[in-house]
């Protein structure tokens, strides 16, 4: 039987080696962290190779993602789907094995890592996941739900400010099933971290809550060993276990030095490692008792067999409850859903409020909320103002799990990243609040989540100028344009309450990736619609009120503005169609047929109306059309008078209209 040592320099050679002939990757981290890795997923990780989709297996992901080949070694040494081929195809087009870990792109990845500290997060966010889960689920003589997330982090994930974020978080919340264990090797791609990186990390966590395990030797398996079981046995508080190592470990004399970090070690230097570390094999070459020594395929499936075992007995007893935990986790709706949001719809058609559409939402969550046990949703320290708790909401807290409301605190990056991480863990349906201004702290982890794919919901409010009094610090003019650039990011901006109940019921069943929800601090009238126009309004955008002299398109809060300049310009004698249209990307997204029957070719005096940026517009008003909107930063004032001032009134978009008009007339 191979020695713990000569298992781990399997991964170690595999790191030389594929970044060697990709020309480019970082080899220092999976040579410094392969000892603690042997260990972990050899003696302590819960994963099925053959079923990498298990509910409850451990979750692991490396937050340090450039260390991308200690995760691709491990898992194609421990009998995942991912043979070698892949591993010497590392960072070439369409691989399985990208330059940072994607998920999706290999069984066993859990998580897209490489922007630092976001799969830290992202882990807060899978052991929340399964905190919640096991609070619902298990009983006391069943426990269906009891896993754990294991998290690799480094310096550069420690100095992001997310790290701070979430971690604090975490040990308020005394999540017990999450291990991270700190590569401290006291380098970074500049150099020696003491020039910019002086901080007592084990005391910062234990200020957070935190168990922390000091001055573990990360290349001496059996005091990693210990380590794991000494954090194992505390359950109240996640633990972080500071593990000493050496980057590039074994290189003979790039070792300890930031040029292990981030490039190819060369072919003298891979040689000298190979001959430190007394591997002889050639490029790629696995010995059959290394692969024997790392196979988890059939300890994998035993644990697994022995999971179904007690789910079978659990489910004798709880039909109901079992049936609930596979659709949850399966991802599907319930069979009710579409009944339940028809009469939600056909409910608000009929009130015709005139509310704010961030009270809209709220309604929204009452009616769609009590068929959702997996809608799990906080705020950002804003609660009051996004109004995304409902009566249904129970709070999250250190001693009871069995929630669906998280009080995030001032951590919009953190509460979107590990909101993230719940999507990935699956079960659940999160989703975030702030302002739509403060999205910009969120920014990447809104990004990882388009990228991934993830069902995240983000509430934004206070969606434009019309936050007013607060000022031009608050008010979001360029965010709404900027993530409708977001690739794979549905943004939803509606102007009443029939609309953000469709905007809800779309996003919740969009599975493949997240929505932005932008809402209005200010009232908004109810616009009045046959059913026909109450059904288009999924389609993204549709005509709402019928003309043939012009074209008025219009978003959100300035749908009613629309509204009312086409009213003045019947009583001039133009007969101006407004077409409202509260998602771009999934009006973009319809057949050219029904675009052109909403926006015809033929009607070329086209104005757009929305209280943001006029970027983007010029796609569907054409260089003959006019955009009224906000080129620069707003103004602090009653959201009345900021409208005035920036022009956003009926009579001045009526006006536009007429000057649009007669601009293409003298044209023509």
């Amino acid at each position: 039987m191979p020695s713990r040592r000569e298992l781990a320099n399997a991964i170690r050679a595999l790191a030389m080696d594929a970044v060697q002939r990709a020309k480019s990757g970082h080899p220092g981290m999976p040579m410094g962290m392969a000892d603690i890795a042997q260990v972990l997923w050899n003696d302590h990780l819960r994963h099925d190779p053959c079923d990498p989709e298990w509910p409850d297996r451990d979750r692991f992901v490396i937050s340090n993602g450039h260390g991308s080949m200690l995760l691709y070694a491990l898992l194609h040494l421990s009998g995942h789907a991912l043979p070698l081929e892949e591993i010497k195809r590392f960072r070439q087009l369409d691989s399985m094995t990208p330059g940072h870990p994607e998920y999706g792109d290999a069984p066993g990845v859990e998580t897209t890592t490489g922007p630092l500290g976001q799969g830290l997060a992202n882990a807060v966010g899978m052991a929340i996941a399964e905190k919640i889960l096991a609070a619902r689920f298990n009983h006391a003589r069943h426990t269906v739900v009891d896993h754990r997330t294991w998290v690799f982090l480094g310096d550069g994930c420690l100095m992001e400010g997310i790290s701070h974020e979430a971690c604090s978080l975490a040990g308020t919340l005394g999540l017990g099933k999450l291990i991270a264990f700190y590569d401290d090797n006291d380098i970074s791609i500049d150099g020696e971290v003491e020039g910019w990186f002086t901080d007592d990390t084990p005391a910062r966590f234990d200020a957070y809550g935190w168990h922390v395990v000091r001055g573990v030797d990360g290349h001496d398996a059996a005091a990693v060993d210990t380590a794991i079981r000494d954090a194992l046995a505390v359950t109240d508080r996640p633990s972080l276990l500071c593990c000493k190592t050496i980057i590039g470990f074994g290189a003979p004399n790039k070792a300890g030095k930031a040029s292990a970090h981030g490039a190819p070690l060369g072919d003298d230097e891979i040689a000298g490692a190979r001959e430190a570390l007394g591997w002889s094999h050639p490029p790629f070459e696995i010995p059959g008792d290394i692969y024997a020594g790392w196979d988890a395929r059939e300890r994998g499936a035993a644990q697994q067999r022995e999971w179904q075992s007690r789910f079978e007995v659990w489910r004798a007893e709880f039909p109901r409850e079992a049936t609930e935990f596979e659709r949850r986790t399966s991802g599907e709706l319930p069979a009710e859903w579409a009944e339940t949001c028809r009469r939600h719809i056909a409910s608000a058609s009929a009130a015709g409020e005139n509310v704010a559409s961030r009270k809209a939402s709220q309604n929204a969550l009452e009616a769609l909320g009590p068929m959702l046990p997996e809608l799990i949703g906080g705020s950002a320290d804003l609660t009051g103002s996004n109004l995304t708790k409902w009566s249904g909401s129970t709070v999250l807290t250190r001693r009871d799990g069995d929630a669906n409301y998280i009080y995030f605190g001032v951590r919009e990056f953190a509460m979107t990243a590990i909101c993230n991480g719940i999507a990935l863990h699956g079960g659940f349906i999160p989703y975030t609040g702030t302002f739509l201004m403060f999205s910009e702290y969120a920014r990447n982890a809104l990004r990882m989540a388009a990228l991934m794919g993830q069902r995240v919901i983000s509430v934004f409010t206070h969606d434009s100028i019309g936050l007013g009094e607060d000022g031009p610090t608050h008010q979001a003019v360029e965010q709404t344009a900027t993530l409708r650039l977001m690739p794979n990011m549905s943004v939803w901006r509606p102007c009443d309450a029939v609309e953000s109940m469709v905007a809800w019921k779309t996003a919740i069943e969009r599975h493949e990736g997240p929505t932005s929800l932008l809402f209005s601090r200010q009232g908004l009238p109810h616009q009045s619609r046959t059913p026909e126009q109450t059904a288009a309004i999924a389609r993204g955008g549709y005509v709402l009120r019928e003309g043939s002299d012009a074209l008025l398109i219009a978003t959100g809060s300035e749908v009613g503005i629309a509204m009312g300049a086409a009213a003045l310009l019947a009583g001039r004698g133009i007969e101006a169609r407004v077409v409202s249209m509260p998602s771009t990307d999934v009006f973009e997204a319809q057949d050219d047929a029904y675009r052109t029957s909403v926006l015809p070719r033929s009607m070329r005096a086209r104005v757009a109306v929305e209280a943001g940026v006029t970027a983007g517009w010029r796609a569907w008003v054409g260089e003959d059309g006019a955009v009224a909107g906000v080129d620069s930063f707003g103004k602090s004032a009653p959201y009345q008078h900021v409208y005035e001032h920036f022009g956003l009134t009926a009579e001045n978009v009526a006006a536009m209209v007429e000057s649009v008009i007669e601009r293409m007339a003298a044209a023509a």
